[in-house]
């Protein structure tokens, strides 16, 4: 969904434009994108890298 479509609620305006507090933090939270590596994603990568290691001594 992009905020360009959306109105806000508090000001009747595009919530791009982000008239007020409400359309700021609605925008805000539309366009966050963080990525961050939980500890869980990490163990996964360690267990993939471990296996590829593994296999590739087992054929090398």
């Amino acid at each position: 969904m992009c905020c360009e479509d959306l109105i806000c609620a508090r000001c009747a305006g595009p919530v791009a434009e982000a008239r007020c507090p409400s359309c700021r933090s609605a925008r805000d939270s539309m366009h966050h994108t963080s990525f961050a590596i939980t500890p869980q994603l990490l163990i996964a990568i360690v267990a993939v890298l471990l296996m590829l290691v593994l296999l590739a001594a087992h054929h090398g």
